[in-house]
């Protein structure tokens, strides 16, 4: 028997002897003996209420749980749901959170964040824009090295063929139907371009009859320049006649007086605007001022845009014909094709197959009678204004280190491979 046990069995006799001499108190008092049973019942009864009471609340503490708010009822659930309350504090924390949202102490501060993110933002970008910036000023300036190593490359291969005294080459067809030789002897092909073996078809291009159709009584030839100011080692300045237009005149009165064609030279200036030296509307401005003189002269075959070129001051582009320095020149192709992105839609040429046929015709007869003064055809992607006619060409003459003497110089051979491509006469006179 435990510890517990034994207390209420105490208490159990304690009140039996206590109830023993309340009952012998009554009788001795006289009273009824109904009397003494009912007083007798009610003592056990209150007795047994107490014992039971007792050993709830010892046994089974939960049923008889306080509220902890006055006049809410409670009962053994609540009790239960508190001891696990206290056996897991967590649970109370998580039901009894509140969410909230962070206050703004300060709206002006808040703003100067935001305004200083934006700025980092827009720095980021501007960085950014600098950098391909950067990337493409780098990409053309290696291309334009590319350029002057081509360069002059070439024009070593010209001067071993000088100072050996190679005579004027003819090439055959099987030559020139070879793409890859033909590629390679003759052209100098732009990064941002590129031909395909359909295109560059020697056969073909060299089949093609260039002849002029038209006779001498109306014009036939038309002569103009893009960048009118370019000059020369010597040019005077505010003297068109010692600039690339006095080059041109040149080339016009050898065709009118050797060869009797019927030649429009163009003066007008594109290039230099409100007294400033501007190029970059130059083809426009030409473009227009061209299509309205071939509107007014539809006889018109030939166009040619004679510049001169822009190289690097240790090449100086000089050869000897018949014991003059000559300037050398070299013929131009846009194809208005990007190595990238392919076709240019909005640069639209249909006579880019004649094109590449006139120029390629042109250098095949220097070749054969003035080896060393051209130089390779040069390929680039846009359209250069030589859409306007099928026998179209640009042509560098020369640069800015040539003098006068030898831009006027070239002009005589340039005419003869002219009038041997475009004459009936088929040959040099």
């Amino acid at each position: 028997m435990n510890r517990k046990q034994k207390i209420m069995n105490g208490g159990v006799w304690l009140l039996i002897v206590m109830l023993g001499v309340y009952i012998l108190g009554y009788g001795v008092q006289g009273q009824p003996v109904k009397r003494v049973a009912l007083v007798l019942g009610g003592v056990l009864s209150d007795v047994e209420f107490t014992l039971q009471k007792s050993a709830v609340r010892l046994i089974f503490p939960g049923l008889l749980y306080t509220a902890r708010e006055p006049g809410e009822e409670t009962g053994p659930g609540d009790y239960l749901v508190d001891r696990a309350w206290d056996l897991f504090p967590v649970y109370e924390f998580v039901c009894h959170k509140e969410i909230y949202e962070t206050e703004i102490e300060s709206s002006s501060i808040y703003d100067l964040l935001l305004a200083r993110r934006e700025y980092l933002e827009d720095e980021q970008e501007e960085e950014e824009e600098t950098a391909r910036d950067r990337a493409r000023e780098e990409l053309l300036s290696q291309m334009e090295a590319e350029n002057q190593q081509a360069l002059q490359r070439e024009q070593e291969e010209q001067q071993a063929l000088l100072e050996n005294s190679f005579p004027g080459v003819e090439y055959s067809a099987e030559q020139v139907a070879d793409y890859e030789f033909l590629r390679d002897s003759f052209y100098t092909i732009s990064s941002n371009t590129d031909i395909s073996p359909e295109l560059l078809n020697g056969e073909k291009l060299t089949g093609m009859d260039l002849r002029l159709q038209n006779d001498a009584s109306e014009p036939q030839i038309l002569i103009y320049h893009t960048h009118s100011q370019e000059g020369f080692a010597d040019s005077v300045e505010g003297d068109p006649s010692t600039t690339i237009v006095g080059v041109g005149e040149q080339l016009a009165a050898i065709l009118r007086e050797e060869y009797g064609y019927n030649v429009i030279h163009n003066t007008n200036v594109y290039d230099f605007i409100d007294g400033k030296l501007d190029r970059n509307r130059a083809y426009s401005l030409a473009l227009t001022e061209i299509e309205a003189i071939l509107a007014q002269y539809p006889s018109i075959e030939v166009v040619i845009d004679l510049h001169r070129d822009g190289v690097d001051e240790s090449v100086h582009l000089v050869t000897n014909i018949d014991g003059k320095p000559t300037a050398q020149f070299m013929f131009f192709n846009g194809l208005s094709y990007s190595a990238r992105n392919g076709p240019i839609a909005y640069l639209e040429n249909p006579y880019i197959e004649d094109n590449l046929a006139f120029s390629l015709q042109l250098k095949l007869a220097c070749e054969k009678f003035y080896p060393g003064l051209s130089r390779k055809i040069f390929l680039k992607s846009l359209r250069y204004n030589l859409h306007v006619r099928p026998r179209s060409v640009l042509v560098e003459a020369g640069a800015q280190n040539n003098t006068l003497e030898e831009m006027m110089n070239a002009m005589e051979p340039l005419a003869d491979v002219l009038h041997n491509v475009l004459g009936d006469a088929g040959g040099s006179q």
